[in-house]
């Protein structure tokens, strides 16, 4: 370990050496890539080993009788390197010598995307409730894109056919090869910041399964499965089935139905709008139709046909009760007349003064007694006799 201070530095030199020492006693390693290039001379083959999710890569050197087992690789082929790691003091540099190179097959790679859809299917990534609609009509539409590839033509004429107002924000990337992946997932994170679109669409055409890998990176589609945007994938054709379109919010099985999904057709809305026009036209009909009905059926009643009826025929009732309290009233009176005249007659009959008037006379004694028996009454006693007409005095005579 290099005991160094402000006051007393190494030399680069000594530095250089010092890393080298800790480099070689590295072991060597395997290292997983895409060759982006290969140079053959003198019997070497030089190369860069690229991480396909980033912008990184390293060079590699290996002897010709290393690479000619896998010779000749396709662009972008993806290897497996045993590698020992070298640095080299003069130009600080590190290189990969490769002891042995191995290209992962189609079938190595289709397992190791299946493992990666279950890792990423566990984590609740494709899940349906993760899912956002999509607005009915967006401010601005996000375009992922090849340059000047006919799936951009394709999504932005379909588009403005069905809504020609629609506005569209377009960034041009590479949607194939080494830088696929670094600026796809640069121009998301771009659209997924702009305040004004409202729906990003990822599209190319379609191509080797190869030339889809990009779009089933495992970081591509994590960065597509944070965002807040709805995505729409359209990646290749309806039996391409990258990655993200498991994760994006809605696939779309071609650019052009891409295009369909994201916006309205105009002349679908002009023709729902005039639908529920109608609609609501008819229903207003109807709704007055059966209004003017019940008015008029009101207007048949014989209350309404003529508004006195109800006050005639309550007049008429009120007269005929009128008539027969007055009626009541009177034959009460007649009735109470007769038996007060009846009463009369008895009360006349019984009455002290109908006694008087048939001749008879009432003694009273001084003290207003009635004199009843004589022997009761003594000579010389003034008496006062009532008639019928008056009163007179009287004296006993005798007793």
């Amino acid at each position: 370990m290099l005991e160094t201070s402000a006051e007393s530095p190494a030399p680069v030199r000594v530095v250089s050496e010092a890393l080298k020492g800790y480099i070689d006693r590295l072991s060597p390693i395997w290292v997983e890539g895409e060759i982006s290039e290969i140079n053959e001379r003198t019997g070497m083959a030089f190369m860069r080993l690229r991480d396909p999710s980033v912008d990184m890569s390293l060079s590699v050197m290996c002897h010709r009788t290393v690479l000619a087992p896998v010779s000749p690789l396709p662009e972008n082929a993806r290897v497996v390197i045993l590698a020992k790691v070298s640095y080299y003091t003069k130009s600080g540099t590190l290189t990969l010598s490769a002891k042995e190179i191995r290209q992962i097959g189609i079938g190595e790679l289709l397992a190791r995307l299946e493992h990666l859809k279950q890792l990423l299917a566990s984590e609740g990534l494709f899940a349906q409730e993760r899912k956002r609609p999509l607005p009915l009509l967006p401010r601005k539409v996000g375009l992922i894109c090849g340059r000047n590839s006919a799936a951009e033509k394709d999504v932005v004429e379909n588009a403005k056919r069905r809504w020609p107002a629609v506005e569209f924000e377009i960034r041009e990337v590479a949607v194939q090869g080494a830088a696929a992946v670094v600026e796809v997932s640069a121009a998301l994170r771009e659209l997924e910041a702009h305040p004004e679109v409202d729906v990003i669409i990822i599209t190319r055409g379609g191509g080797s399964f190869e030339d889809l890998l990009p779009f089933s990176d495992e970081g591509l589609v994590r960065l597509a499965g944070s965002c807040l945007t709805p995505i729409v994938s359209a990646i290749g054709h309806e039996q391409d089935a990258p990655l993200l379109d498991l994760v994006a919010d809605v696939r779309a099985s071609t650019p052009t139905d891409a295009a369909k999904k994201v916006v309205p057709d105009i002349a679908e809305e002009f023709a729902l709008i005039n639908q529920l026009a109608q609609r609501a036209r008819r229903n207003v009909l109807n709704l007055l139709e059966l209004e003017t009905q019940r008015i008029s059926s009101l207007r048949q009643r014989p209350v309404l046909k003529d508004p006195l009826t109800l006050v005639t025929t309550r007049a008429e009732i009120v007269s005929s009760l009128r008539e027969r309290s007055h009626r009541s009233t009177v034959h009460a009176v007649a009735l109470a007349r007769e038996e007060l005249v009846h009463v009369y007659a008895r009360v006349r009959s019984l009455s002290p003064q109908a006694t008087l008037d048939r001749g008879y006379a009432v003694v009273q004694r001084d003290d207003n007694s009635v004199a009843r028996d004589p022997r009761n009454l003594f000579a010389g006693e003034h008496l006062r006799l009532r008639l019928a007409l008056g009163e007179i005095s009287a004296t006993v005579s005798q007793s």
